[in-house]
């Protein structure tokens, strides 16, 4: 596999970084520790760095040695999750209830390669920007960073990112062009109701039973208002009450995720959700308090890029292993939220290992972290090419 020589040679020292993000994981707008290893790391390869973007994210600026040119901008995400690990490494996570499940601490390494191989050789025209992100996860990390001018202090013609993909074969890269990741709402159904003794519940007015009555109901969004030609997901992931054997409680939540490709079915699943609580309350005489929130865009890969960074990725792993994806996936990822501001392609990398992301038992292959180094180092070097 013809990854970038130089970067290969990294990979001993590639693979201690990681695992040492790994081992002192740090969730959204905390990682501190983290953001302080690229800050070093970055300054000590002669790259210019920038703190403080968007609470704890780090952006660091890179001049190529062939003069001005256009810029392209890298991002990595930077964030572990709030849940235990449960994979017996020699290098698990040390900090109680924070593990990197999601393989960030990975993405972090490889655009640390990327960025000390282009350090090294400058073989360029114009300017590279290395945007490494905290609080992808639910956080809103990319919308911090927007917001505190990263485009506008550090503009990109074009911006590149990526994420492991345990589901796919090892050193497999793919990219759907379009619409490639659902954007997604997080909500809160908050019912105030009237609590009783468990043994006199026709005195209450019991939020339990509203909130199972308003579960099921959410289940009839997606199958029967959106259409079938259409893509949505509503998913109740939490419910909260009560306290006690014999008390029925005041409240109830109920809390969960919508998944959309379309903003017009979004506002359609949204209207039936606002209505379906009003009828509810109505029905069993409570109050239900509604709060829907957008946290991250559908991920749109900007279509006439694709094609570029399809080909730098075949400089990486062959022909063979690089392919576009026909479907879109139903998770989401923030960095869709830089696309809508700059124009982009966003792409995974397979690697070993059959358990997915986000359970407590996922392992990222540290032979990944040499293949995404060079293609994020590639893609600079050939759209900013003389």
């Amino acid at each position: 596999m013809p990854v970038i020589d130089r970067i290969d040679s990294y990979k001993d020292e590639l693979t201690a970084i990681r695992r040492d993000i790994h081992e002192y994981p740090e969730i959204g707008f905390e990682e501190v520790r983290t953001s302080g290893i690229v800050a070093e790391k970055l300054a000590e390869w002669g790259i210019e760095v920038h703190r403080g973007i968007g609470k704890t994210g780090v952006v660091g600026v890179l001049r190529g040695n062939k003069g001005a040119g256009r810029t392209i901008g890298l991002r990595a995400d930077m964030d572990a999750l709030p849940m235990e690990e449960r994979t017996n490494l020699g290098y698990a996570s040390k900090i109680p209830g924070r593990f990197h499940g999601c393989g960030h601490d990975g993405h972090t390494t490889m655009l640390l390669g990327a960025a000390r191989y282009l350090a090294e050789t400058r073989d360029f025209t114009g300017t590279a920007v290395f945007i490494f992100q905290p609080g992808e996860e639910g956080c809103g990390g990319a919308r911090a960073m927007l917001a505190d001018g990263l485009f506008d202090r550090f503009p990109c013609d074009e911006i590149y990112g990526l994420h492991n993909a345990p589901h796919d074969a090892p050193y497999r890269i793919g990219i759907k062009p379009g619409a490639a990741m659902a954007g997604a709402d997080f909500f809160d159904f908050h019912i105030h109701g009237r609590g009783s003794h468990g043994a006199m519940p026709e005195v209450s007015r019991d939020p339990i039973i509203v909130a199972t009555a308003l579960v099921q109901a959410l289940q009839s969004i997606v199958s029967r208002n959106v259409s079938p030609l259409k893509q949505a997901v509503v998913s109740v992931t939490q419910i909260h009450s009560g306290s006690a054997y014999n008390v029925v409680p005041e409240d109830a939540t109920v809390s969960g995720t919508v998944r959309f490709l379309d903003r017009e079915v979004n506002e359609l699943v949204r209207k039936r959700m606002r209505e379906i609580a009003a009828g509810l309350a109505a029905s069993f005489e409570v109050e239900i308090d509604v709060d829907i929130r957008n946290v991250f865009d559908v991920l749109m890969n900007t279509d006439e890029l694709v094609e570029f960074y399809a080909d730098a990725a075949r400089d990486i792993v062959g022909n063979d292993n690089v392919y576009l994806k026909t479907q879109p996936v139903m998770g989401s990822e923030d960095f869709a939220d830089m696309l809508q501001a700059t124009p982009g392609v966003y792409c995974t990398v397979g690697h070993g290992g059959s358990v997915p992301v986000h359970n407590s038992g996922f392992v990222l292959d540290d032979g990944i972290l040499p293949v995404g180094a060079s293609l994020l180092a590639r893609i600079v070097e050939k759209r900013l090419a003389v």
